[in-house]
């Protein structure tokens, strides 16, 4: 694989950084306030947490005597960019890597952002047609809570994507890391590659669809295969497709005047 590269290395200490700050920090809270994705009509959001939330990671996790550090999640991430955006890295150079890495985790967001945000309207616009404020269903969302009564009106699934949504958060370069994962599966196509559990060379243009293709099943059944159940799958899926028709428009308009950068 070959020395860390110089993009690579100041993101993967960017991201370690907020891990570490968070977990020093009012064991996460603070972070994730200020710094994690929240729902747009949240008032806990920020416009920085469009970038923000990409350098964050889970910390902290429930257990039965309290919370305990949970580090898995910042260290598969920051394997897979090290592994996988080295040699990226190095075809694309440091300016082009970032910018694309940074597009592949908007586009992440925007797809996992927008698909919540429009579940969320829908759950809204009945509650307003039977008859509820529009306001008063914003103060009362914006103080963590919501009205039983809501639940009348509501199938459990649109309760869910209506409080669900409004209180929840995106964290994670995980979307951005699929997008790199494309670009390397794009760029190095017959490169072998194994799971460590499943011990078989599996060409990157074979190995790579196959791990999006577990994110689109996850996605739509709701099982797990190897990921936490709490997966912002679809998030995984942006950054896939937004990093797919970056690389292979680079790679068709390479040598023209056509270029994205």
């Amino acid at each position: 694989m070959g020395r860390i590269t110089p993009a690579v290395k100041n993101i993967l200490i960017i991201n370690v950084i907020f891990w570490i700050g968070a977990l020093s920090i009012a064991k996460g809270v603070l972070f994730n306030n200020l710094f994690a994705y929240h729902f747009v009509s949240n008032d806990l959001f920020k416009p920085w947490q469009i970038i923000t939330h990409m350098f964050m990671h889970a910390n902290y996790v429930p257990t039965g005597n309290g919370q305990t550090i949970y580090f898995q999640h910042i260290l598969f991430n920051m394997f897979g960019l090290w592994m996988f955006g080295t040699p990226v890295e190095r075809f694309l150079g440091v300016k082009k890597f970032v910018f694309f890495y940074i597009s592949a985790g908007l586009g992440a967001l925007l797809i996992h952002a927008g698909y919540d945000y429009f579940q969320f309207q829908d759950s809204l616009s009945q509650l307003v047609n039977a008859g509820y404020e529009r306001d008063m269903i914003f103060d009362v969302l914006n103080q963590g809570k919501y009205m039983p009564v809501w639940e009348n009106t509501l199938s459990p699934k649109d309760f869910t994507q209506l409080v669900g949504n409004f209180n929840g958060t995106l964290v994670g370069a995980s979307g951005a890391l699929m997008g790199i994962l494309v670009a390397f599966g794009v760029l190095f196509p017959n490169q072998e590659l194994m799971l460590i559990f499943l011990p078989i060379p599996i060409k990157a243009k074979y190995f790579i669809p196959g791990i999006i293709l577990l994110d689109l099943f996850s996605m739509l059944t709701g099982y797990s295969v190897f990921s936490p159940s709490n997966t912002a799958y679809l998030a995984h899926l942006g950054g896939a497709l937004f990093g797919f028709i970056m690389i292979w428009y680079w790679k068709k308009n390479s040598f023209n005047d056509k270029r994205w950068y």
